[in-house]
C-alpha cells in the first residue's frame, strides 16, 4: 500500500451516486408511464375519429389494439418495466402507423 492514508473516498459519494441512480429510475418511470398514457389517448381519439369516417374497419381496429399495446405500456412502465414499455411503445406506433397506411 503506498498509497495516501486519505486517498480512498469519501463515504457520502456512494451515497449521492445511489440517490442519483434512485431519481434517474424514478423519472424513466414517469416518463414511460406519461409517454404510453399519451399515445394510448391519441390511439384512442384517431380509432374513433376513423370510425365515424368512410375508412375500412382494418384502420380503426388497428389504432385501437396500438393503442391497446401502448396502454399496456404505460402500465410496465408505471411498474418499473421501463425497457419492455419503451419496445411495447414502438410496437403500438408500429401497429398504429400499419393501421395509418391501411386508409
Amino acid at each position: 500500500m503506498s498509497g495516501r492514508a486519505d486517498s480512498d473516498t469519501p463515504p457520502d459519494t456512494h451515497a449521492e451516486d445511489t440517490d442519483d441512480a434512485a431519481g434517474q429510475a424514478r423519472r424513466a418511470r414517469w416518463t414511460a408511464a406519461g409517454a404510453g398514457a399519451v399515445l394510448a389517448l391519441a390511439g384512442v381519439a384517431a380509432a374513433l375519429l376513423r370510425l365515424t369516417g368512410p375508412a375500412p374497419a382494418l384502420v380503426p381496429v388497428a389504432y385501437a389494439c396500438g393503442a391497446a399495446v401502448c396502454a399496456l405500456a404505460a402500465l410496465l412502465g408505471s411498474r418499473g418495466r421501463t425497457r419492455r414499455a419503451l419496445w411495447l411503445l414502438v410496437a403500438g406506433l408500429m401497429v398504429m402507423a400499419l393501421g395509418d397506411q391501411f386508409d
